[in-house]
């Protein structure tokens, strides 16, 4: 019971064992075997054209060749040969010699007095300036409103509405035409001590 049981597996295991070196050695003849050449490709056959006949070329008529007469062969005129010029001797003349320079005596300056420096004088303390109060303008009083008075209305009816009464004409308040006057502001600047010149001792 043992061997039918692992019969069938080793069965299989040895058939792919031989499958496969079949198929490895097909492959290595496929890879041995030569690629087989491409299939050439025939081009169709071009027609021969026909060549043109071209006229022949007019013949051109041989110029004359020009002579041209000979230069005439006239001498050069020889030039004159000219003298060097001698230039005379330099005289040797010595150099005049220059005269010494006296040498010149140093300036001594004077020793600066020593004048005490002036005591500037002492700045008087000016007073402090007290301005002036502003004058107090009063500010204009604004008329009092009048107080409107309230429109009482009836009670309204549960069954039929009556007839509105007549509301009193409320008369306006008068409008003030008035203008209240203007305190007058003062034109003159009261002087300042502190600008003002101190007094001469």
């Amino acid at each position: 019971m043992a061997f039918s049981k692992y019969c069938f597996p080793l069965s299989m295991f040895i058939a792919l064992l031989f499958s496969s070196t079949d198929t490895s050695l097909a492959a290595r003849r496929l890879l041995d075997t030569p690629a087989a050449p491409p299939p050439v490709v025939t081009l169709p056959t071009i027609p021969s054209l026909p060549k043109p006949t071209l006229p022949p070329l007019p013949s051109v008529a041989t110029l004359p060749k020009g002579t041209l007469p000979p230069l005439p062969s006239t001498p050069l005129p020889t030039l004159p040969t000219l003298p060097k010029a001698t230039l005379p001797p330099l005289p040797s003349t010595p150099l005049p010699t220059l005269p010494t320079q006296p040498t010149l005596p140093k300036a001594t300056l004077p020793p600066l007095p020593s004048t005490p420096l002036p005591t500037l004088p002492t700045q008087p303390t000016l007073p402090k300036a007290t301005l002036p109060p502003l004058p107090s303008m009063p500010l204009p009083t604004l008329p009092t409103q009048p107080t409107l008075p309230k429109a009482t209305l009836p009670p309204l009816p549960s069954s039929q509405l009556p007839p509105q009464p007549t509301l009193p004409a409320t008369p306006l308040p008068t409008i003030p035409t008035t203008i209240p006057s203007i305190p007058t502001i003062p034109t003159a600047i009261p002087t300042i001590p502190f600008l003002s010149p101190p007094p001469s001792n």
